[in-house]
């Protein structure tokens, strides 16, 4: 019925009913029903497909000359993204108090998750590093004390379709693209292992890593 009446997807499907039988359970752990009529019901995520980048692709991106100020700003916060593997809210939400002086000398992230409230702790690499710097006196960071004048998500979205299409860049770019592009190109692809990755991602369960990372 949600794929043929509302054209959903699969996996998007698959989150529906995951919902609805929590929720159920809920209702016979506190006897409104006697039984789950979900639990002689399968379902399962299918692996589907998930763009990332390659490093160079990305650092196209970063290079890129950019006459557009607002242009330049969306590109800077989808390069940091890429680098610290942020979610968007994340990103947004990000501030002085997060970045800490680690036991090896190195500024560090350090945040719990919006989504999962799971704490994670990021190496800041050298390229998110200046693209800290960059907007370190930009009058939004200086009144907030955020990290990033970060703009709004609908505005990012729009305008990184735009940047892709300046780029030469075929695939689809949102900021979920740069979390699958830092599990995938930055750190699995040069030898971290997806147990450390897992970590900085803020995942709860390595399996989510794995669909993360290719």
């Amino acid at each position: 019925y949600l794929k043929s009446t509302y054209h959903v997807a699969s996996n998007t499907a698959f989150c529906y009913h995951k919902i609805i039988k929590k929720v159920l359970n809920q209702a016979v752990a506190m006897n409104y029903l006697l039984r789950n009529p979900y639990s002689s019901f399968k379902f399962s995520r299918s692996d589907g497909h998930r763009d990332f980048l390659t490093l160079q692709e990305v650092q196209k991106i970063h290079n890129k000359e950019l006459a557009i100020p607002r242009m330049q700003l969306v590109r800077d916060i989808f390069v940091f993204a890429c680098y610290t593997g942020l979610s968007y809210v994340d990103i947004s939400k990000l501030n002085s108090r997060n970045i800490q002086k680690g036991n090896d000398g190195n500024n560090w992230i350090i945040l719990d998750r919006t989504k999962t409230e799971s704490r994670c702790r990021i190496p800041i690499l050298p390229v998110a590093q200046q693209i800290m710097l960059k907007y370190q006196d930009h009058p939004v960071v200086c009144s907030s004390n955020k990290v990033l004048p970060v703009l709004s998500n609908q505005k990012m979205n729009s305008y990184l379709k735009e940047l892709a299409d300046v780029c030469e860049i075929s695939k689809n770019l949102s900021m979920h693209v740069a979390r699958h592009t830092f599990a995938t190109s930055v750190t699995l692809s040069n030898g971290v292992p997806i147990e450390t990755v897992s970590k900085m991602l803020g995942h709860t369960n390595i399996e989510t890593t794995q669909i993360y990372a290719r």
